[in-house]
């Protein structure tokens, strides 16, 4: 009996939960994102309750996990500190009266991101969308929710759904999902086409050669994101890339060979032996004859 009463008091105890122990962030003022979740080893952005245009603090991490502080990315490090600016991905107009009418104010270089952001207003709001290519300061920018029986004929920085859009339409800042914002095509220069229309889903080319049927009623934006000169400016030196918050590399490790700059001689000569005996009684000699 004592036996069976001290495996069940095993048994028992490798049953019982385990306790958490909650981890402390190395930075105190920072939001740990919950485990499991996609975290970005780069920066963390403190938004507020509300949203505003106002730049927004950000902690640079240099490729540590926010919680433990071990170092998880190792091509990340340094960098400028830059304000983050809170661009709003919605471009919806109200579904009853006329569409949505802004004013682009102001065009800004930010510097967590590839494209260019616009600042534009309407009546008392104001707020931040990503820019297009053909995008300039004091021009209008309109959001239609409307799918017309024709297709309208775009224009550049307009948001329209993906079904009131002709064929071959240059389209970015495209809704994956209704009403969730937008998902593909967000970075510098970057734009996708659409194809034709099957019932109520329209096909869309992705730059990476990728075709989604989305819905007709996701929102795109006419155009190209801009600065679509980013990917042709050379680095130059590696102190830029400190700057944009690379660390140094090692490089690829290869084996030299001769193509690598190291002398190639020609082979040594071949010696050959050969054995003189004219009787027995004599002893053997050799001669080395070089080929």
């Amino acid at each position: 009996m004592n036996s069976l009463t001290k495996l069940v008091s095993r048994l028992a105890i490798v049953q019982r939960p385990l306790q958490v122990i909650p981890m402390r962030s190395k930075y105190r003022h920072v939001e740990v994102p919950d485990p499991g979740t996609n975290k970005q080893y780069r920066r963390i952005v403190h938004y507020p309750e509300e949203y505003t245009v106002e730049p927004l603090k950000v902690t640079n991490l240099a490729g540590r996990d926010p919680v433990t502080g071990r170092l998880v990315a190792k091509g990340l490090g340094g960098g400028i500190k830059h304000k983050y600016h809170w661009v709003d991905w919605n471009r919806h107009a109200p579904k009853d009266g006329p569409p949505l009418v802004e004013k682009v104010l102001e065009i800004i270089e930010d510097g967590c991101r590839t494209g260019h952001v616009a600042l534009v207003g309407s009546g008392n709001n104001i707020r931040y969308i990503l820019a297009t290519s053909g995008m300039k300061p004091g021009s209008n920018v309109t959001t239609y929710n409307e799918i017309p029986r024709i297709p309208v004929r775009p224009k550049d920085g307009d948001a329209h759904p993906l079904g009131a859009l002709p064929q071959n339409t240059k389209i970015c800042c495209v809704e994956m999902h209704k009403g969730r914002g937008a998902f593909f095509c967000k970075s510098a220069g970057s734009f996708a086409t659409i194809g034709p229309k099957v019932g109520n889903e329209v096909l869309v080319n992705l730059p990476s050669k990728r075709k989604f049927y989305l819905n007709e009623e996701c929102m795109a934006v006419v155009g190209r994101v801009s600065n679509e000169i980013h990917s042709s400016i050379p680095i130059g030196s590696a102190q830029r890339l400190r700057w944009l918050g690379y660390r140094p590399r090692s490089g690829l490790w290869q084996r030299k060979s001769g193509i690598h700059g190291r002398k190639v001689r020609a082979p040594i000569p071949v010696m050959a032996i050969k054995k003189k005996r004219q009787s027995k009684e004599e002893p053997i000699t050799f001669t080395l004859n070089l080929i």
